[in-house]
């Protein structure tokens, strides 16, 4: 790595002599390969930009030209070359640096980037602040296709081509996202990207153009001509930008000679079209560049072992599959992420009811409320911040008119090493907000499967099913109602949801160990939220804590702390644990509950703190719990904990533990869990 160990700063990239870029280009492949199989992370989005960003970084400078990405996960050789070699040895850990581009960072970090779509709407912003303010900065907006397939791509689009700013937007195209891409925009990429000849066209017109004025009027209409035969079709000149390429992204020399162009000849917008191979570099990755879009640890010589679906999202996958074969409404939808969502195996059984709409949530929503008025039962498979994108949709279009599609929101709550703009812990609050909307929140992967069939046959609205990332824990029941009581007690009331039940139970082992007793009360449904039965049971022990990995602002907790205080109901002590206002880093999820003490010590002490006890030894001190008060596993027959007495006309709410079942049998046991 001898030349990347005399990079600390983009000065020091445009100072190598063109014979050293190559080698350049070769020794970050490498350092890519050798410490992301390492951290794991976004690799073959990377191995496909580097000739890319080392061109740019050896025309523009980043302390002063603003460089907006769309996706940030394309930005680890921008934070190479900008002075952060070293620390990619804790890339996306806890204390070290982000996946994604972050100003708190660096300097060279201009904005964030963790979602898809924006930079251009982004970049219009600065260059109009850095018009107004009387700056020469250059602003940059490097977009991939894949960012194409959102919405807001084009709004920004639309309105920087008619703004006349002078503003470059450099389209990465690879002809994926996270998988292939989809839709119209593709299939227009598609014919541009075999006309390489037009740029060579236009840069020698305008060179000859410039030393004679006067022909320009006359020979106008004939290069509007030509450049119709070889370019027909180009929306970005429609829209207002001056188009240049296709370009070879992966050809240093030509790509640096055409920025440098565009940068000292254009007071306009102009979009730079540049082909790149996601990928490049490491065969197994040009081969299946989806797999090794996002990687864990791995051996570079073997690969990513393409193992199957495991956890949540392959008990959703095999549920929904499942219940489509029996069910032909059943529809399945996803936005550019099917095998991330859990929707491999639905795409390839049920290809003509499976639906890629591309980075387009909004867009997801709406089509879904469109087929559930029309007598389908869309599945709308997304990450929790993803989702975040179509709010306005999951109110006007989908819930004012009760109209029932389900949402498969994975990766709720803390998903770790892609930290802020990546977990899950808003949805709890925008969805519990949302008239009408049911939703289930599933401990394990049992009850996944069981609370999927609810949301679909047992839901007049909208309905929701929220997972976490990865798999169960040591719960591995299946209560079907609203709430259960796992274990009862008479010092202290303690209320979950979700795989968070877990650290509550290992928990309540603690306080039993000195004494405390636990009762332990699981929301399977927390909208609606069933106010009677918790009220009733919280009553008799006064005493309240509810942890929850989600933000404060609408958690669960101050609904309850809400509904006690409308009921009249005076607690002796309460408190919430949750994340505070959501904004978290990147880490290990284990490291990340311990720090916001939603592990199970933190809820240990957080219960005794309540009871006037002090919990004075370390998590690594306490005694363990004795072998009467550990929890087992429970057998696949095991039945559920004994429920507190049900105020009148409040359902009983646990069932026994269930086996998966063909639909046709499921009917009689929702029919005596929920009569």
């Amino acid at each position: 790595m001898e030349l990347l160990d005399s990079i600390f700063s983009p000065a020091d990239v445009k100072a190598l002599p063109r014979e050293s870029i190559e080698p350049l280009c070769g020794e970050i492949r490498a350092f890519l390969l050798e410490h992301v199989s390492q951290t794991g992370g976004h690799l073959a989005s990377n191995l496909g930009a580097v000739e890319l960003t080392v061109a740019f970084h050896r025309v523009f400078d980043t302390t002063k030209d603003r460089l907006v990405f769309d996706v940030g996960h394309q930005c680890y050789v921008h934070k190479l070359l900008t002075g952060r070699m070293h620390a990619f040895e804790r890339l996306r850990q806890t204390d070290g640096i982000s996946g994604f581009p972050k100003p708190a960072e660096s300097l060279h970090d201009a904005f964030i980037a963790g979602h898809a779509s924006n930079s251009v709407s982004v970049a219009l912003g600065m260059a109009r602040a850095r018009t107004l303010s009387g700056r020469d900065e250059h602003v940059i907006a490097l977009i991939g296709d894949g960012a194409l397939t959102g919405g807001l791509a084009y709004e920004g689009l639309c309105d920087a081509g008619q703004s006349g700013e002078p503003l470059i937007v450099i389209l990465n195209d690879n002809a994926m996202s996270i998988n292939a891409n989809v839709g119209g925009m593709e299939r227009l990429l598609s014919r541009l990207r075999v006309r390489p000849g037009y740029l060579a066209f236009k840069r020698r017109y305008r060179r000859i153009m410039s030393h004679v004025p006067g022909l320009y009027r006359v020979l106008h209409r004939v290069k509007e001509w030509i450049k119709a035969g070889l370019l027909p079709d180009n929306l970005f000149e429609d829209l207002g930008f001056e188009y240049y390429g296709p370009v070879d992204g992966h050809d240093e020399y030509q790509l640096e000679s055409v920025l440098t162009w565009i940068r000292d000849q254009h007071k306009a917008p102009v979009l730079l079209h540049v082909i790149t191979q996601k990928g490049k570099g490491y065969a197994c990755a040009e081969q299946e560049p989806e797999l090794y879009h996002g990687v864990g640890p791995f051996e570079p010589n073997l690969g990513v072992p393409n193992r199957p679906e495991t956890g949540f999202s392959a008990a959703f996958s095999s549920a929904l599959v499942g219940f489509a074969e029996e069910d032909r409404r059943i529809a399945g939808i996803t936005a550019a992420m099917t095998r991330g969502s859990g929707m491999q195996a639905f795409s390839q059984a049920f290809p003509e009811r499976f639906f890629d709409v591309g980075i387009a949530e909004g867009h997801a929503v709406s089509m879904a409320a469109g087929m559930a008025k029309q007598g389908m039962i869309p599945v709308f498979s997304v990450y929790s911040s993803f989702l975040q994108r179509s709010y306005d949709m999951l109110i006007h279009d989908l819930a004012l008119q009760r109209l029932h599609m389900v949402l498969a929101v994975g990766r709720a709550g803390l998903v770790g090493c892609d930290g802020e703009t990546h977990h899950g812990v808003f949805d709890v609050s925008y969805l519990c907000a949302t008239p009408n909307m049911a939703v289930f929140c599933p401990s394990g992967e049992r009850e996944l499967r069981d609370m999927l069939y609810a949301a679909l046959y047992r839901v007049e609205g909208p309905a929701t099913v929220r997972f976490a990332r990865g798999g169960e824990g040591a719960y591995r029941e299946s209560h079907i109602g609203p709430v259960s009581l796992l274990q009862d007690g008479e010092d202290l009331t303690v209320v979950g949801y979700g795989t968070m039940i877990n650290q509550i139970l290992e928990a309540a082992q603690l306080l039993a160990v000195r004494g405390v007793s636990v009762q332990v009360l699981k929301l399977g449904l927390i909208n609606p939220l069933d106010t009677d039965y918790i009220l009733q049971a919280l009553s008799k022990t006064g005493v309240l804590l509810v942890p929850e990995e989600v933000c404060d602002h609408g958690c669960v907790g101050e609904r309850i702390l809400a509904a006690a205080a409308a009921a009249g109901l005076r607690l002796r002590a309460s408190r919430l644990l949750n994340l505070g206002s959501g904004v978290v880093g990147q880490g290990d999820v284990a490291d990340l509950l311990r720090t916001y003490r939603l592990d199970a010590w933190g809820i240990a002490c957080a219960g005794a703190s309540l009871l006037g006890l002090d919990m004075t030894q370390t998590a690594e001190d306490a005694p363990a719990a004795p072998a009467e008060t550990n929890r087992p596993v429970p057998e696949e027959n095991a039945p559920a904990a004994e429920p507190v007495p049900a105020a009148e006309g409040v359902p009983e709410q646990n069932a026994p533990a269930v086996q998966q079942t063909p639909v046709g049998q499921m009917e009689e046991r929702f029919e005596k869990a929920t009569a």
